[in-house]
């Protein structure tokens, strides 16, 4: 079967803190009934758009798709690896942390035994608009325990004001939250553990207040651990092209793309790549195709897609993720002449 790139069609979920305007992303979604607060670009129960998985879902099509479509690194994953989205919150989200691998296989097995390590990517950001994310130094499990409850416990946060194109890479086991004014692209493991610690008080349509799962949350985050801050991109550029390595880890490595003018892309990965098109429009076209691309999109190429063209309307950005060989990515930064201290900057075990 010879490769073709196929459009993911997003699925959209209401969330209280969430908007009812997904506009520049979605234009078409505005005014809404109901909040929504996430778009899930690879959620497993997502449609495929075109190719010769059109109208099955993602999981069906990663089931029935070729070997070499996965690439070796993912060929033997039973279930999808990745799941990227977009947050567009008009309030807090609750303060809240994920298990790792290790605990989720013992605690979690019955909601599939993987842990979440996410990263996020600001698309957009109004004055003022903030995340927290890890404790302060020196805030111990006793201090943080009584604050639970009480408002007062983003006070032993660290907070980070944030503006577009900034990146921040969130480990399991690290606490957290996103603020309002925001729209993030979200890269995770598949996994929607969540064990919540603090929901400002808030109640659903019914009147009901979301569930808290403190015991849990105890367990699992990292009290002590290193201060997390925004990323400093390694970045390659010419005229009208521009690439960024926001991140990699063993779950994921993403890449930031600002195209001006046609591109010829040639990936070198073992692995599936999903383009997430923030801003712009135009085609893409491959050995036997083309199609038509616009921003809030995402699309699926086959790790045996070896090249592919770019071709944008105007200047576009999307970011590019898969799932990476993090010693043969340490090889090729040091080929650039890239310092190791810069590259253990970016590049977690």
């Amino acid at each position: 079967m010879r490769p073709v790139p196929f459009r993911i069609v997003p699925t959209f979920h209401p969330r209280i803190w969430g908007d009812v305007s997904l506009a520049p992303l979605y234009p078409e979604k505005t005014g809404l009934s109901q909040r929504i607060g996430e778009a899930w670009l690879t959620d497993r129960g997502c449609l495929i758009g075109n190719g010769p998985f059109a109208g099955k879902t993602l999981q069906q099509a990663w089931y029935e798709m070729p070997a070499e479509w996965r690439g070796p690194r993912c060929a033997e994953s039973q279930d999808f690896p990745l799941l990227a989205k977009f947050i567009f919150p008009t309030d807090r989200l609750s303060i809240q942390v994920h298990p790792d691998d290790a605990y989720a296989s013992r605690r979690e097995a019955a909601a599939g035994g993987q842990g979440k390590t996410e990263m996020w990517h600001i698309v957009s950001a109004k004055p003022g608009a903030q995340v927290l994310i890890g404790l302060k130094s020196g805030v111990t499990k006793k201090e943080f325990a009584a604050a639970i409850g009480s408002k007062s416990i983003e006070n032993l946060f660290e907070a980070h004001l944030v503006d577009a194109n900034d990146t921040f890479f969130i480990p399991a086991g690290v606490p957290h939250s996103i603020g309002s004014g925001m729209v993030v692209c979200e890269v995770q493991q598949y996994c929607d553990l969540t064990y919540r610690v603090y929901d400002y008080g808030r109640v659903d349509a019914q009147g009901k207040t979301r569930e808290l799962h403190i015991d849990k949350a105890m367990e699992v985050i990292r009290f002590g651990g290193a201060r997390i801050d925004r990323l400093r991109p390694l970045q390659w550029a010419s005229q009208k092209m521009a690439i960024s390595l926001l991140l990699a880890c063993r779950y994921f490595a993403a890449e930031r793309w600002r195209i001006g003018e046609i591109f010829t892309a040639q990936p070198k990965t073992d692995a599936f790549n999903l383009l997430i098109f923030l801003s712009g429009s135009g085609t893409m076209r491959w050995d036997g195709g083309r199609a038509q691309f616009r921003q809030g999109e995402c699309w699926f190429m086959p790790a045996s897609l070896k090249s592919y063209e770019i071709m944008p309307d105007h200047e576009s950005s999307l970011i590019r993720t898969f799932v990476p060989d993090l010693n043969a990515m340490r090889g090729n930064l040091r080929t650039l002449g890239i310092a190791d201290g810069k590259i253990a900057d970016l590049i977690f075990d």
